[in-house]
């Protein structure tokens, strides 16, 4: 091969220090629009195909194709040329052989305006071909249908990558598409500028050797699977979708959202700007309200902030004490939909952390739905549909920025998920498992799992995801149906119940008769009186702040004293307690008893197991090992 080189080009063969040679560049006669006088076209996906190759018959470009390819063409009234008839020579080997020839790959790759390479085409009857027009056999789709070796050993392309790659070898002289999203660009610049630009044939070039990167990749990760060898490379080939204003903070740019080469994304914009942080929320609170809604069979919520949830929820009705906490009357509250309830839930679980929150919906969201996201101050929200009603309330909000996300219907994320972090790559198998019932049936104190009635097990199953998706260590406290309590990214695991239970007071404490006749002045905004409430449960006030606290109301409050807490918090039971990985100490279950604790949740398999479970005992509280450890990163 060394010699034919350099027989044919002798300036192009160099050594380096006795290494592999190195070609140089060929020199041809550089053009910007180059016109388009013959397209090779052999495509799998024939999607819009009739419609570009009869463009380019109406600008007199000769069609050259295959197989199936040819007779899609003939039989919508196209004139198309065989590439067997074209190179003189049949196709053979079952179709293996069909563009393996000098004229196809000849007329691909030579140089224009090079004299050598000119005369070298015009001796051997090789024709220019100014563009090719493919897709690959579909190997992925062939092995992910669950056929057998050989038939995805057979749909392994070899003429269709070989051709890809000398033509966008060639980009300065010839244009490759590979996909149907091309085809309206090819069309429109050849309309406008007689031809395909040189802009345009690298951008497309260099999408081509990504998907024959891609495709390669997938070949090698499935042959070495299939010997049972560690893969012995990984190509992971990225689309470019949308910039982002910036990445986490606004020295970080550039900054975008990528898919996974022929992979959709999950969710499609409806509406607004979507940040960096709004998209890493959405991904995370979606995937738990679809889980939620999968293990429960119940319409569920979540609302997040900085990737993590302040509240999650499921469509339970409303108790009247709730309704006047959540400033809802008891009426309306027998008429909301379970998307609208779920939500009011879900954001109602630490109001003051769900401020400018990134909501999710499990369902429709409806006018309901809509209606209550309207009054509150949020940045956007990712759910499977809106209906018509809800999208336009929706589209008005934060004067039009409001951002509307749809979950792609049937969306299934690869098993393996990547990130980088300095300079490293970390692979791991994604956490799919569901938390389900069947998960709490290991009941290890001594009253057994007839101990935990369907409610209890809904709260366990609601707990347990929302802590899946929050930033380690975590911990989450149900009740009714809603997180009242979630405790993020503590170090010590005590000190996240700790944090996560001064929430569960909280939440109590605003159904406290003098937290609900607090007497507001009139036009106050909503989310001053949530502030307001907080305050007064909170109660340590300096002395300025006393002063713009009490200019809230028509008339000061009386102070709600210790003594009121302690007695009204006495009061509140049947909470659930959910963590992400085993209780290290008895100390955790000493605290969570304070908060009127009665069923606890965890994966288990701490050498203290037997301590934590007779503290549990001693308090009458239930506990269940799942064995599933839920750290999130």
């Amino acid at each position: 091969f060394a010699w034919t080189q350099k027989k044919i080009l002798p300036q192009r063969i160099h050594s380096v220090n006795n290494m592999a040679h190195i070609l140089s560049a060929v020199a041809g006669t550089q053009t910007d629009v180059v016109p388009i006088t013959r397209a090779l076209i052999s495509v799998s996906d024939k999607t819009d195909i009739v419609e570009l190759a009869t463009f380019l018959a109406s600008k007199n470009v000769e069609l050259l194709s295959t197989g199936g390819t040819a007779k899609k063409l003939r039989d919508a009234g196209l004139t198309c040329i065989d590439v067997s008839e074209y190179t003189g020579s049949a196709e053979c080997l079952d179709g293996r052989v069909k563009t393996l020839h000098p004229k196809v790959h000849g007329g691909l790759l030579g140089v224009r305006g090079n004299p050598q390479h000119e005369k070298d085409m015009a001796d051997n009857g090789i024709s220019k071909i100014d563009m090719t027009i493919l897709n690959l056999y579909p190997f992925e789709q062939t092995v992910a249908g669950g056929a057998g070796f050989e038939q995805c050993i057979e749909n392994i392309d070899i003429g269709g990558p070989s051709m890809l790659r000398s033509t966008a070898k060639n980009h300065a002289f010839t244009t490759i598409v590979t996909s149907p999203d091309q085809y309206k660009e090819v069309m429109a610049t050849i309309e406008e500028q007689g031809g395909t630009t040189l802009a345009l044939r690298k951008r497309f070039a260099a999408r081509a050797f990504s998907l024959s990167a891609a495709y390669d990749s997938a070949i090698a990760s499935w042959f070495t699977k299939e010997l049972d060898e560690q893969s012995p490379v990984v190509a992971r080939v990225y689309k470019p979708e949308f910039n982002l204003k910036y990445g986490c903070n606004p020295q970080q740019k550039p900054a975008k959202i990528s898919s996974i080469l022929n992979k959709k994304l999950p969710f499609e914009v409806l509406n607004g700007t979507p940040g960096y942080i709004n998209l890493l929320d959405a991904a995370n609170a979606w995937q738990l309200v679809k889980e939620l809604r999968e293990a429960t069979g119940l319409a569920a919520a979540s609302s997040f902030k900085h990737v993590s949830p302040a509240g999650a929820a499921v469509a339970v009705p409303l108790t009247d004490v709730e309704c006047a906490a959540y400033e809802v009357t008891v009426e309306s509250a027998k008429t909301l939909t379970p998307s609208a309830l779920a939500y009011l839930r879900a954001r109602h679980a630490d109001p003051k952390c769900s401020f400018g929150d990134f909501a999710a919906v499990s369902d429709m969201v409806d006018e309901d739905t809509a209606l209550i996201l309207k009054k509150e101050v949020s940045d956007g929200i990712v759910a499977p549909g809106f209906t018509p009603e809800a999208l336009e309330i929706l589209k008005k909000k934060k004067g039009g920025k409001f951002i509307i996300l749809e979950a792609t219907a049937g969306y299934e994320p690869e098993p393996i998920e990547y990130r980088e972090v300095y300079g490293m790559t970390f692979s791991q198998k994604r956490n799919d498992v569901v938390i389900s019932k069947e998960h709490m049936t290991n009941v290890v104190t001594k009253d057994g799992k007839e101990s935990l009635s369907e409610d209890a097990v809904r709260d366990m199953i609601l707990a347990s995801i929302c802590i899946k998706y929050t930033q380690s260590n975590s911990v989450g406290f149900a009740k009714n149906g809603m997180m009242v309590g979630v405790g993020a990214g503590q170090q010590s695991r005590v000190d996240c119940i700790k944090l996560a239970g001064s929430k569960v007071q909280t939440w109590y404490l605003r159904q406290h008769p003098k937290v609900l006749s607090l007497k507001f002045k009139d036009g106050l905004k909503r989310q001053d009186r949530v502030n307001a409430r907080v305050r007064y449960i909170e109660g340590d006030f300096t002395a300025e702040e006393r002063v713009r606290w009490e200019a809230n109301f028509e008339e000061v409050p009386e102070p709600l004293t210790y003594e009121d807490k302690d007695a009204f918090l006495k009061t509140n039971t049947g909470v659930t307690i959910s963590s992400d990985a085993f209780f290290p100490f008895r100390d955790s279950i000493d605290h969570a008893s304070k908060l009127g604790v009665s069923f606890v949740v965890q994966p288990g398999g701490s050498v203290q197991d037997e301590q934590v479970t007779a503290a549990c005992d001693e308090y009458g509280i239930q506990m269940c090992f799942t064995s599933v450890r839920l750290f999130h990163h």
